[in-house]
């Protein structure tokens, strides 16, 4: 057979393959856009879903033909859950008493602390799941900062995901942070603290100082550090407190083992009192003493014109008078910094 008649049936049999394989591919693409067509019914039927809206299926046949795309069932990733506890029983059917218990304030409080947080906490729905509500996730971080549950009991109380409940107590807290702190954590009328300290004992009295110790994981990085004194991981809460109990100044990150005294005089309101611009400059006459605006501490604190602590040592009528007074301003003034240590340490770190 003469060389050109080789070639030209060689060439018959590439051209007669290429044939075959462009009809066999043709059928496969009308199978796979035969079965989306049907998968985009069967979804429109059970879920209310049709494929169609967003680009018609003569444009997904289209897209499916020249291999853009795959004919891949649509599935939502989010896990259906039940929130009938927290829709149909704590929002009606709850009463103020069960409120206080387990949120530790009212439902009318808890109202307005989500109209306050709705500006850094709302979200949008989306095409796959509808967003948390503001209720919804002020409820689940309270809850999990007020009683001693695990991630995973709340989110199963609220039906979320067991990460969802982290995520959202952290965007709680900072939105508290960033709309609140400031204006909650206030000095306020200082002549009215003075007023409500005069009555326990102490007179020209503009608060009670402390320090606490929030229980935490033990980091990784100089761990040794954040153990304190009694043994286990924290971080140091120094509060400064009106007559009510309520904060007026707080100062919390340092390790668990430094001391109280070291906290104190590396923070702001140190660095303010020293300076003589945190309170007003009125001051009252104690016998010959001119008196300023001081407030109370306990022995671990250093002795300063503007801050009081109890004598030490051997006491006489007068000294153990003086310590009595100062005892019960603290304590008056403490009872908010008592349940807030109660609750830090009643909280589960067993699990994040």
């Amino acid at each position: 057979m003469e060389p050109a008649a080789i070639i030209a049936a060689v060439m018959a049999v590439v051209n007669t393959s290429h044939l075959i394989i462009h009809l066999f591919q043709r059928q496969m693409l009308r199978n796979r856009a035969r079965r989306l067509r049907q998968r985009s019914e069967d979804i429109k039927s059970e879920r209310g879903t049709d494929l169609s809206q967003s680009m018609g299926l003569h444009a997904v046949d289209i897209m499916v033909a020249m291999g853009h795309v795959d004919a891949v069932e649509r599935r939502f990733w989010a896990w259906e859950t039940s929130t009938d506890w927290w829709d149909r029983i704590v929002l009606q059917v709850w009463d103020e008493s069960q409120w206080l218990r387990n949120f530790r304030m009212r439902k009318g409080t808890f109202l307005e602390l989500c109209e306050l947080l709705s500006p850094a906490l709302k979200r949008k729905d989306t095409r796959m799941r509808a967003a948390l509500t503001v209720q919804k996730r002020v409820a689940i971080a309270l809850w999990k900062l007020a009683t001693p549950d695990s991630y995973r009991s709340v989110a199963n109380h609220f039906g979320v995901g067991k990460s969802t409940v982290g995520v959202v107590v952290m965007q709680v807290a900072n939105a508290i942070v960033e709309l609140l702190l400031s204006k909650v954590v206030t000095l306020g009328n200082v002549q009215v603290i003075i007023d409500g300290f005069a009555p326990m004992g102490f007179p020209n009295c503009g608060g009670a100082i402390d320090g606490t110790h929030i229980p935490i994981l033990g980091p990784d990085h100089q761990a040794s550090q954040y153990i304190n004194r009694k043994g286990y991981f924290s971080m140091v809460l120094q509060a400064l407190v009106d007559h009510r109990g309520r904060f007026t100044n707080i100062n919390v990150g340092w390790p668990g083992k430094d001391h109280d005294a070291r906290v104190f005089r590396n923070s702001g309101l140190f660095r303010w009192l020293q300076e003589g611009i945190y309170f007003l400059d009125l001051k009252i006459t104690v016998g010959d003493v001119e008196m300023p605006i001081v407030i109370l501490g306990d022995p671990a604190y250093p002795l300063m014109p503007w801050l009081m602590k109890p004598y030490t040592g051997a006491l006489n009528s007068e000294k153990e008078l003086f310590n009595y007074r100062q005892v019960q301003v603290q304590n008056g003034g403490g009872r908010l910094k008592g349940r807030w240590r109660s609750l830090l340490t009643r909280s589960d770190l067993s699990e994040t």
